[in-house]
């Protein structure tokens, strides 16, 4: 079984490598790691691993935060392919893309990109109601949903408890966060359900990839 561990940590050398050896100790197989921030003397890593079928999930809590300092922001499954150029994957695929396709692929891959639940692309519609251009497998129903936010101008994180969120949304603690695409009626939407939180970094980089795709996406296909 595979697990997201978001860990704060303090930033120093041989932090995260001491945190490397107390989850090895425990039998726990780490396949990947993304430092989401540095500042203030700590950092933010996303760590996947692979845990033991007779090991239970708390003892991936315990062994982390054996080392001084550490702390367990976040322990929830993860299910998906992994590789450490996710990024460049899908804009190479957004270059190949067929014309109409970029929105859908955009939709598909970002999840994974971003480590989250589900990714939609909506467009502002009439009566500011939601109009849904494409949305990725596990995405809940966002036709017709008022989205107060939109049109949009810079990116934005949308936090479970705000108002437009459907309660049942909130219920679900489903974090969230939003940015342009091609135009300011339009924009990409990510979400997670139970969390994490999507951090600000995290939020500059769907920005930045977003823009990038936008270009790229008018693009004539190779």
């Amino acid at each position: 079984m595979s697990y997201l561990l978001r860990l704060v940590v303090p930033d120093r050398p041989g932090l995260l490598g001491a945190v490397a050896t107390a989850l090895g100790r425990a039998g726990v197989d780490i396949v990947s790691v993304d430092v989401l921030e540095r500042g203030g003397g700590v950092a933010v890593d996303d760590i996947v691993v692979d845990l033991p079928p007779d090991r239970l999930p708390d003892s991936l809590i315990t062994a982390a935060q054996a080392v001084p300092g550490v702390q367990v922001e976040t322990l929830r499954p993860f299910a998906g392919p992994l590789d450490t150029h996710r990024e460049l994957d899908l804009l190479e695929a957004l270059a190949r893309a067929a014309e109409g396709t970029a929105v859908k692929l955009l939709a598909a891959e970002l999840p994974r990109v971003f480590h989250a639940g589900w990714a939609a692309v909506v467009q502002a519609g009439g009566g500011g109601a939601a109009e849904v251009l494409a949305a990725s497998d596990a995405a809940p129903a966002l036709e017709g949903l008022a989205l107060p936010w939109l049109p949009l101008s810079s990116p934005l994180l949308l936090p479970s408890e705000d108002d437009w969120v459907p309660e049942r949304w909130q219920e679900m603690a489903i974090e969230m966060m939003a940015a342009p695409f091609d135009t300011p009626d339009t924009a990409v939407l990510l979400g997670r359900s139970g969390g994490p939180a999507f951090r600000r970094s995290e939020l500059l980089r769907l920005a930045h990839l977003t823009g990038i795709a936008t270009t790229v996406a008018h693009l004539p296909p190779a």
